[in-house]
Formats: structure tokens, sequence, C-alpha cells
């Protein structure tokens, strides 16, 4: 079972990346981040997180290459793409690859620690319906 996530925050934009942190802190998970999809990649490789806050447009490994990677890994973490260029495309192709949701930029405090908590609960129920089977 999981008593304290960890938490991937993945952006390119510091400013992001640290309002996500802030908008976690006083939350039960321990939050950490990358600046670009290799970092990312990099960090799950040490200790794969429970949930990744990922975003798709960054430099060198897009927000998909990274989704598909640690879908196929790490398949029991729960990634939440957020995007500040939604299309219809992109949101089928991040669900199509295992994302668990799909959000929009901006996105202020509540929706990052109820998109990380929605996240957590899923990986626990799964976590439960594996430990049942």
């Amino acid at each position: 079972m999981i008593d304290r996530a960890n938490i991937l925050i993945v952006d390119d934009e510091e400013v992001v990346r640290h309002s996500h942190l802030r908008s976690l802190a006083g939350t039960q998970c321990d939050a950490s981040e990358a600046r670009d999809g290799k970092q990312a990649l990099d960090a799950m490789e040490q200790n794969p997180f429970d949930v990744v806050l990922l975003d798709l447009c960054m430099p060198g490994l897009d927000g998909m290459d990274v989704l598909r990677t640690i879908k196929i890994r790490w398949p029991a973490s729960e990634v939440v793409v957020i995007t500040g260029y939604p299309s219809i495309d992109s949101a089928k192709q991040a669900v199509r690859l295992g994302a668990f949701a799909y959000l929009t930029k901006p996105l202020g405090p509540d929706d990052v620690v109820k998109a990380a908590n929605d996240a957590i609960n899923q990986k626990r129920w799964a976590l439960r319906s594996d430990l049942t089977h």
C-alpha cells in the first residue's frame, strides 16, 4: 500500500514546477521535480514515482514519448498530462497511451492537488484490486 505518495512534476518552465510544488506542500506526499523528459526518466530509474504530473510540450523528449516510456517500463505509475496546448488529437493519444487524466493549463492549486489525489486513489484502488486476485 501507499502511505506517502511520491509525485514527480515534469515541466520545462521553472515557475510551473515551483507552483505545483507549493500546491502539494501541505499534502501527504513527497514531490520532486524534473525540467525535461530525460531528467524525468532518469528520476524514474532511480525511484519509480507513484504519480507523474507531465507537461506535453518540452524540448528534447516530449511528453508523449515520456508517457509512452513510463507506461511501458513502470505501468503502475499514474500519469496526469498537463498541457498549455490542448487538442482532441493529443487528448486521445494520451488516453490511448495510458494517461490517467488530461488537464489544461493554467491549473490552480486546488486543481493540482485534486489531480494528484485522484491519481493516488486510482493507484491505491489498483493495488488493492491486484492483492485480492
